[in-house]
């Protein structure tokens, strides 16, 4: 029993890490927890692609779907307060402007957004809608359900296997290398999930094996230039890989549907 008890607070313990949603008062806090909580990244995921898929469902009801997608957007980044745009437009900025690690570095650590975060978290948000507005009605509420926890888990292979390059920072209790046990919770989440969705046919298989092919090749292309740029990753990395892995799983599908 106690170990399940202590699962069930490092997810919360995620869970109020990565979004807004309250948890209960009984699961208090510890950082050595928030070192081992990387793992449920992805069934935070899940938890963010339900809340949208349902907002997306409601509004869906009374409005074109673009203006429902749209809707669904907002609430998904209210929910985890823009926590993964921020680190991509960071990112943007950081790779863009800076010609050296160091510089490169100096600028994502800086709060304000420079003219490549603008534009790249524009057309970021702009690609998403538009993909997510061109699909089948009935296949949104699936795509954004395994989406989001994919793309999560495509962002924690970054904490299992790559280096943390800041000596401070937001993400770092996060960044403790994950064990391949941690590692495998966090993939074994997504993979039931991605099961289910197939087995119930809420997406083909076929859209389903596109995606996880095209997040992969995102996470890898990103991680290969990360290393190469910075040495390793920044908590700003991990939200860019979310985003660019999210957008290149929903364009994957929308691609099959075609």
């Amino acid at each position: 029993m106690s170990s399940i008890v202590h699962q069930l607070r490092l997810f919360f313990i995620a869970l109020q890490f990565f979004t807004r949603l309250p948890v209960p008062r009984w699961i208090g806090f510890d950082l050595e927890w928030l070192c081992h909580a990387s793992r449920y990244f992805p069934a935070v995921g899940i938890v963010v692609g339900a809340i949208t898929s349902l907002v997306y469902l409601v509004a869906h009801l009374l409005w074109p779907q673009a203006v429902a997608v749209l809707i669904s957007t907002v609430a998904g980044i209210w929910l985890t307060g823009a926590f993964h745009e921020d680190g991509f437009a960071d990112t943007c900025d950081g790779l863009g402007g800076g010609l050296t690690r160091q510089r490169a570095l100096e600028i994502m650590q800086d709060s304000r957004i420079g003219a490549y975060g603008a534009i790249g978290i524009g057309l970021m948000l702009a690609m998403k809608c538009v993909t997510l507005s061109s699909m089948p009605p009935h296949w949104v509420m699936g795509t954004l359900l395994l989406g989001h926890p994919l793309s999560r888990l495509a962002a924690t292979v970054l904490i299992w296997r790559l280096d943390y390059v800041k000596a401070e920072g937001k993400a770092k209790p996060l960044a403790q290398r994950m064990s391949d046990r941690e590692f495998l919770i966090a993939a074994m989440t997504v993979l039931l999930l991605m099961g289910g969705l197939c087995i119930f046919d809420v997406l083909p298989v076929r859209a389903v094996v596109a995606g996880v092919a095209a997040t992969a090749i995102a996470m890898i292309w990103l991680a290969l230039k990360f290393v190469r740029r910075l040495g390793g990753y920044t908590g700003d990395c991990l939200g860019a890989v979310q985003q660019v892995a999210e957008a290149a799983f929903y364009l994957a599908v929308l691609a099959v549907e075609g």
